[in-house]
Order: structure tokens, then C-alpha cells, then sequence
């Protein structure tokens, strides 16, 4: 045994490479001067050595194969959620001194300096969530900002709640997701006015593509997100319920001219009871019709007619402009998406008033309220020039909500007014209230009240009493007509 000071000639350190089937003894630690002899090692302690230095050669050659792995794929790098590590690391790349708007222009930077193939694995992912979205047969998704915590939300059946598949995500990064979807045109409209409507593309695996209609907009200093899926197929007229009377004024063959409208909270099936009146006149008579939407949503295929498709934004400024700019495209029908401000409400007059029949939406709960709605969007001094125009184009204003079924499901409640002299001569003289009694008793001619047809539907089982009540305008009256 070495005398304690002399000096002990350390352990070769073990490197990449080979390693010997029998390593050498480790000599004991040099002993200070005032420490006792050192002792002699236990024989088991080179093989321990042996396995240690075998561990460390296997973690060595796992961390250079994962290198080089890295090196090759680095876009492959994903956290437990799939996202990559690398927009995680874009998202934690903004000054914390940048917020709301700022913030947001920072990432429109680090998107369009991003390569081809880093925007594609983005929009790889976000349709994964939309994919679930058809799947799950949901009509809505919501993602971003604050309100969704994370999450991604689907709404089945009229019922949203989160979905918990794809983990939780920051805001930041759902931010990053939706700025790289929007054009540049797009994201124009989003920091002008805080909101941008577009059209979204979800290809099938059989060939094909879902279509879905989107938007986003401001939510506390973020991005949120709703998409809504546009029906693959449109509903046959018949099968909507409307009185043989009502059915046949939607038809240009009949009635040539006039302003109908839709009126319904959002997602109430406006949409789709356009999109089947189209389809009818399409496939009806030899025109022409012009549909100015925002989005276009269900894209009509020509047939008797032919079918313009006109999206405010990238084919036209505004729904005024685009319906002032039908009425020189010798159309026969124009489709109006929304009517949302005083401009497009008189254009739309104006087009009903020059022998064009004019379809379009409101989001109003009820006839009546279409009616006030309409005249009280103008100054005072206008209104009574309104009242009397609106009184001559309007033929029939339909309002509709989606009740839950029973066993599942929505169904259509729809409240109809014809416009019958009566009820013209109500409109003039501001005597909007009579027109509910006009309604109530106007059956043979095709209208019906919500609660009259709210008490339908419970006569025939497909709604429950508690949800004819919860959905009626009048609850006082529906409960007379339930008993």
C-alpha cells in the first residue's frame, strides 16, 4: 500500500469508443496530510465501474443519434400536444413590453418570414382540429383568446363545451395559428376594424372539401376564432314546411319581384332556407342571379340559371356596392348576405323597387321586430319616407329559430308574415303591433306566429312543452295555445 502522501495517479477518464471488458481497480483519493490511511477498495467496486462507464457510453451514442435526428427533421420536434417546438419558441420570442395590436404585428412579421414548410406543418395542425369538427358531426368551433382557456370548443347539437384531445395551448401561440391563416387582404380587415370574415377549405379524404365560414376577431389583447361548418348539400324546399302559398312566393316563376327576408339570431338556419330557395329557382326558370355574401358559404352549381358568386372583400368593397353593381348584371334575383347598415338597407329597397326580387338577412328575433328594426336604423326624418317605401318592396318576412328535438337533434320553428294589404297598411300607418293579430288569424294564407308553430311541434312530439316555452316570443300566448 502507497505511503498517504504519496502521490496516487488518478483514473483514466472514460471517452466515446470501445470500452474494455475488464477496467482497472480505482485507486483510493488522494489522503490529506492529516487523514488516516486510506483503506483498500472493495472487489466488487470494478465491475460497478464497469456497468457505470457501459451507461454512459449508451447515453453518449442515444444523445448523438437524437442530434443528428434533430439536425435532419428539425421541424419534426413536436411538445406532448403536437405543436412544434419551435413556434412555441416564435411565441415566447415577442418583447413583453409589446401587447394587444403591437404584439399581434410582431407575429405577422415572424409568420412571413417563416418557411413554405413551416406554414404548411401550421395549417397541417389547425386542421386537425377542424377535422374533428366534421367527425364529430359539430356545426361550430371556437378557439383563442382568454375565453377558451387553451382549449378548442365544438358545438354539437346546439350545445359548445371543450374539447380535451388536443391539450391546452397559449394564447400566443393559438394567435401565431390563425395569423397564418389569414391573407394579407385578411389581416387588413382585422386590424382596421378588429374582425375579418373569410372561407376555409377542409380537404376530405376521399376527394373533395369541406367548406366552412369563418371569423376572427379581437378578444382581450388576442385572437379568437369561430368557424361554422357549411352544409355539403342543400335541403329540398318541400322539406322545410312552409305553406304551399308561402313556397310558391319564393319562386320567381310566380312572383317576380319584391324584398323577402330571413330574420334569426346567428346560427339559426337563414342560410340554409336561402341557400334552398336559390337551389329551387335555380333548377325552376332560365335567369340570372347575383349573391353577394360575406363569406360566399354553399357555392350553387349553374343549371337553369346562371349564378354569380360575389364575396364582399375580394370581388367586391361592400354589400352596397355589390348590389349597386347587380343592378347593372341584368339579374334577376339578388341574394344579399346580411343587410347591417343603413347603405345596404336602401340598396336593397332600391333593387326590390326596380322589378328585382330581393333575398336577404336580418338578425332579428321576430316579424315585428324585423319591421321596427329596419325603420329605426335611419334618422328621425327619414323614417316616415322608409316606413312608406319599405311598405311597397316587403312581401314576406320569415323568422326562425332551431329548437332542441326530442332524441336529439334541432329542428326548424319558423314564424311567417305575408304581406297582404292589411298588413301594408298597417306598416304605413306605424301600427306594427296589429300585425301579430294579423298573423295569428292569416293560416289559409300561409303565416303563422312562433308560438303557433312552436304548439305544432309539440302536438307532434318533437319538441317538449318546456322548450316551446323557453323558445316563444309571447310565452303568455303559448301557454293559452299548450293549455
Amino acid at each position: 500500500m502507497p505511503h498517504a502522501h504519496a502521490p496516487v495517479a488518478p483514473a483514466p477518464v472514460a471517452t466515446a469508443g470501445p470500452i474494455a471488458s475488464e477496467a482497472a481497480p480505482i485507486p483510493a483519493p488522494p489522503a490529506s496530510p492529516s487523514a488516516p490511511p486510506a483503506q483498500a477498495l472493495p472487489e466488487e467496486l470494478p465491475l460497478a465501474a464497469h456497468e457505470r462507464l457501459a451507461a454512459l457510453q449508451q447515453a453518449a451514442d442515444a444523445l448523438a443519434a437524437f442530434e443528428a435526428k434533430t439536425q435532419e427533421e428539425p421541424a419534426a420536434v413536436e411538445d406532448e400536444q403536437g405543436l412544434p417546438n419551435w413556434l412555441t419558441e416564435v411565441a415566447r420570442s415577442a418583447p413583453r413590453l409589446l401587447q394587444g395590436e403591437d404584439r399581434l404585428k410582431f407575429y405577422v412579421e415572424r409568420v412571413e418570414q417563416m418557411e413554405i414548410e413551416r406554414r404548411e406543418g401550421l395549417r397541417d395542425y389547425m386542421e386537425g382540429f377542424v377535422a374533428k369538427l366534421h367527425e364529430m358531426g359539430a356545426s361550430d368551433m371556437d378557439l383563442g383568446g382568454p375565453a377558451c382557456v387553451g382549449r378548442v370548443w365544438y358545438r354539437v347539437d346546439g350545445d359548445k363545451s371543450p374539447h380535451f384531445e388536443f391539450g391546452a395551448s397559449s394564447n400566443d401561440e393559438i394567435d401565431i395559428l390563425i395569423l397564418n391563416l389569414l391573407s394579407p387582404r385578411q389581416r387588413e380587415d382585422l386590424f382596421r376594424v378588429q374582425s375579418s370574415d373569410f372561407s376555409y377549405f377542409l380537404p376530405l379524404p376521399g376527394g373533395g372539401q369541406r367548406r366552412f365560414r369563418c371569423t376572427v376577431y379581437f378578444d382581450a389583447q388576442h385572437l379568437g376564432l369561430c368557424m361554422r361548418a357549411i352544409n355539403e348539400e342543400v335541403r329540398p324546399l318541400g322539406s322545410l314546411g312552409f305553406h304551399p302559398a308561402v313556397q310558391r312566393g319564393f319562386m320567381f316563376r310566380h312572383v317576380r319581384d319584391g324584398l323577402v327576408l330571413f330574420t334569426g339570431v346567428t346560427g339559426s338556419g337563414k342560410s340554409t332556407t336561402l341557400d334552398a330557395i336559390i337551389d329551387a329557382n335555380n333548377h325552376d326558370f332560365n335567369g340570372h342571379i347575383v349573391i353577394v355574401a360575406k363569406p360566399i358559404e354553399y357555392m350553387h352549381a349553374p343549371d337553369k340559371c346562371i349564378i354569380r358568386h360575389r364575396e364582399v372583400g375580394p370581388d367586391v368593397p361592400s354589400f352596397k356596392d355589390g348590389v349597386t353593381q347587380a343592378l347593372r348584371q341584368d339579374p334577376d334575383i339578388i341574394m344579399i348576405g346580411e343587410m347591417r347598415d343603413p347603405e345596404t338597407i336602401s340598396s336593397a329597397i332600391e333593387a326590390a323597387d326596380t322589378g328585382h326580387k330581393v333575398f336577404s338577412t336580418l338578425h332579428t328575433s321576430s316579424a315585428i321586430e324585423s319591421l321596427d328594426r329596419i325603420i329605426a336604423e335611419y334618422p328621425t326624418e327619414e323614417q316616415n319616407r322608409i316606413r312608406i317605401r319599405l311598405a311597397d318592396v316587403l312581401s314576406c318576412t320569415v323568422s326562425q329559430k332551431l329548437a332542441p328535438r326530442i332524441g336529439g337533434g334541432r329542428v326548424l320553428v319558423k314564424e311567417v308574415l305575408w304581406v297582404t294589404p292589411n298588413v301594408k297598411a298597417a306598416i304605413l300607418n306605424g301600427n306594427t303591433p296589429e300585425i301579430y293579430q294579423m298573423m295569428w288569424e292569416g293560416g289559409k294564407l300561409g303565416m303563422v306566429t312562433l308560438e303557433q308553430d312552436l304548439n305544432r311541434l309539440v302536438r307532434e312530439r318533437k319538441i317538449t312543452p318546456e322548450v316551446g316555452l323557453q323558445y316563444a316570443n309571447n310565452k303568455r300566448r303559448f301557454k293559452q295555445l299548450v293549455g
